[in-house]
């Protein structure tokens, strides 16, 4: 099969660059052919580049016309799209369309029904874009603090909204949750299109036997809707080391107790789960599917998460980890300590957590439900039930 991967990469790496370039791998060893379309936004530098990428952010008729070209000189079978924002935008589904090629999309995160993308405001969960118009979100500058960039933004949501890009012009979406699809049916997207695959890693290795240290990690951005504040907070309590991998721009207390590791490779994450009694995720948002909780079922480890949205269902509490009330740090202190205090549980929670991950989380079962994706996708295309 012949396979087109687009992708607009963040500046800040994130974990669904991190799902592309393995999906991708995925592919070649598995013997396909890909191709692919990748952009960042380093090239929008300087205001005239800043002005015109917001003027096209809702449709960019270049990148339509350069998708369309390649697909008219390339024998793809499908395009799989990843993240379109800012820069490739939406009116590549059209491309793919004039082409006859099949269209599947990865929602990793609510950017296409709301301005959020995460379905949070002021710190809270935020729902109102399922039912108020996008532009709700403006007077409150939800995006990097700009009223432009809100506005771009919104209309972006607005337009295809009305266009009904989501029900006619893109075969199938993945999900990656059922929390997530129950979601986005809630948001307006058909309910025959939406299908779950989870996210997945390359099995690390698992050793049953080896020593793990007084210590547990946290991995991913120090931003707020991460729980930064609330693990903070929650440490006060807490007289436990843990190793905290990730760049932003939250500043940590002089607990003792932290140890701030920055960015590190993926070989050196990989290796502080492995040591580590338990894995910390205290996001206050919906995540979409944690790239730290599927690493750390990989390596036998168990976690201690939010009890909200797809990490409460990815994650089964007295089983595979731990669940505490989000944004609470007195509930998650508690669960921290109960951890510490109960380390034949824990080393239970583990091998539960690995046993989880080769049933659901291996290449090999991804790589089973993408194949049947793509395939849907197709055979979907080809019923020629597509509305302009």
């Amino acid at each position: 099969m012949n396979v087109l991967l687009i992708h607009n990469f963040y500046n800040t790496t994130g974990g669904e660059d991190v799902v592309v370039k393995n999906e991708k791998s995925l592919l070649h060893k598995e013997g396909h052919s890909v191709h692919t379309f990748f952009v960042d936004n380093e090239k929008v530098v300087g205001v005239f580049r800043k002005i015109i990428t917001a003027i096209l952010v809702h449709y960019s008729p270049s990148m339509k016309k350069y998708v369309k070209n390649y697909l008219k000189n390339s024998s793809a079978d499908i395009v799989h799209v990843h993240n379109f924002f800012p820069r490739i935008t939406p009116s590549i589904f059209d491309s793919s369309r004039a082409s006859n090629v099949p269209t599947v999309m990865t929602l990793h995160n609510y950017r296409i029904v709301c301005p959020t993308s995460l379905l949070m405001h002021q710190g809270e969960i935020c729902e109102k874009s399922f039912y108020k118009s996008a532009y709700w979100a403006v007077p409150y500058k939800v995006y990097r603090n700009s009223y432009v960039g809100t506005f771009v933004l919104s209309h972006m949501i607005e337009y295809h909204k009305r266009k009904k890009t989501w029900q006619h012009k893109v075969d199938k979406f993945i999900c990656l949750t059922d929390f997530s699809r129950n979601k986005f049916i809630q948001a307006g997207l058909p309910k025959d299109k939406l299908v779950v695959k989870p996210n997945f890693c390359e099995d690390p290795g698992y050793d049953s036997n080896i020593t793990r240290k007084a210590q547990c990690v946290y991995i991913g951005r120090l931003s707020e809707e991460k729980g930064i504040n609330v693990l903070n907070e929650a440490w006060r309590r807490i007289k436990f080391p843990i190793q905290v991998i990730g760049e932003g721009d939250l500043i940590f207390s002089s607990s003792p107790f932290f140890c701030l590791k920055g960015r590190q490779n993926k070989e050196q994450v990989i290796q502080s789960i492995k040591i580590s009694q338990f894995v910390v995720v205290p996001s206050v948002c919906y995540e979409g599917f944690p790239m730290a909780i599927v690493e750390a079922f990989a390596c036998g480890t168990p976690v201690i998460c939010s009890k909200l949205g797809s990490m409460e269902e990815i994650v089964t509490d007295g089983v595979t980890g731990l669940h505490f009330e989000a944004g609470n740090p007195k509930d998650l202190a508690e669960k921290v300590q109960w951890m510490v205090d109960n380390p034949a549980k824990a080393r239970e929670m583990g091998r539960n957590a690995r046993n989880e991950y080769l049933q659901k989380y291996t290449p090999e079962r991804n790589y089973e439900m993408l194949m049947d994706i793509y395939q849907q996708a197709i055979d979907e295309a080809k019923k020629g039930n597509r509305h302009e």
